[in-house]
């Protein structure tokens, strides 16, 4: 595989799969992955329109680490949707609302990549059965339908989604698949941006959902290694012998050194 898609992902950017403008200037960008979207992003007139361009866009995106995101695998939508992805050879699929695993091993089972939208209240309560799932890749918290569906007065903040938030990236570490944090809402707010990316990559999340290509910088600079963190990195490395030994003024052992092995790979 290509590094890009077996390391974790600092960014996924959303395109809507009905808008060719936009997927061709995804192709562009650096964001690591491009989702392209048959679910929300996409009017109900439009679907049949999107999923007849998915193998265009595809080829579009030849090189670049791209998944779908079909409807509701329970919804009127399913048997066209993955119809719509046989043809088009996808091999990344993110499915909205996952609640169980039920479904999920269906396109496993294809030879599928499944990353599960873990958007509700019981989403949340069964992320390690879904995380654990034959096929899965990653975790991504919805937190706008998150934010719903418990409730939360606007005012409220991501603060009172903690719990939430903190479970989903457990269940992702338990299983060893991706966690992927959600999106920031305010376009014309990257100071915002950058705080909440601090704050995802602070609980342990690996990246960032996008919706527009002007948050893609920001959340790869967010969730990549600093210079400091690099420069550190190297020097452990350098001068561990093996075993519990002290290293500017710290304790550090061997899984200290796998992690700033780690962090090197992913600058790269």
């Amino acid at each position: 595989m290509e590094t890009a898609r077996t390391l974790p992902p600092r960014s996924l950017l959303f395109v809507p799969a009905s808008r060719p403008r936009m997927i061709a200037k995804a192709a562009g960008l650096a964001a690591d992955w491009i989702v392209l979207d048959l679910e929300d992003a996409v009017r109900d007139d439009a679907k049949d329109a999107a999923r007849a361009a998915l193998p265009e866009s595809m080829e579009v995106l030849a090189g670049r680490a791209v998944a779908v995101r079909i409807n509701a695998l329970d919804g009127a939508h399913r048997p066209a949707d993955l119809a719509a992805i046989d043809a088009a050879g996808v091999t990344t699929v993110v499915v909205p609302k996952v609640e169980s695993v039920a479904g999920i091993a269906q396109l496993a089972d294809s030879g599928r990549s499944v990353m599960a939208m873990i958007e509700t209240p019981a989403g949340v309560q069964a992320a390690s059965a879904i995380a654990a799932a034959p096929g899965l890749a990653a975790l991504i918290v919805g937190t706008n339908d998150l934010a719903a569906g418990l409730r939360l007065p606007p005012s409220s903040g991501r603060a009172a989604m903690g719990m939430a938030l903190q479970g989903v990236v457990l269940a992702a570490r338990a299983a060893g698949v991706w966690a992927i944090d959600g999106v920031f809402n305010a376009l014309s707010d990257p100071e915002g941006l950058e705080r909440e990316c601090a704050e995802g990559r602070a609980l342990g999340y690996d990246g960032k959902s996008l919706i527009h290509p002007d948050q893609v910088a920001i959340a790869n600079a967010a969730f990549g290694p600093t210079n400091a963190e690099l420069a550190d990195a190297h020097a452990l490395i350098a001068a561990a012998g093996g075993g519990a030994e002290r290293f500017r003024d710290r304790m550090v052992e061997d899984l200290h050194v796998e992690m700033a092995r780690a962090l090197i790979e992913r600058a790269r």
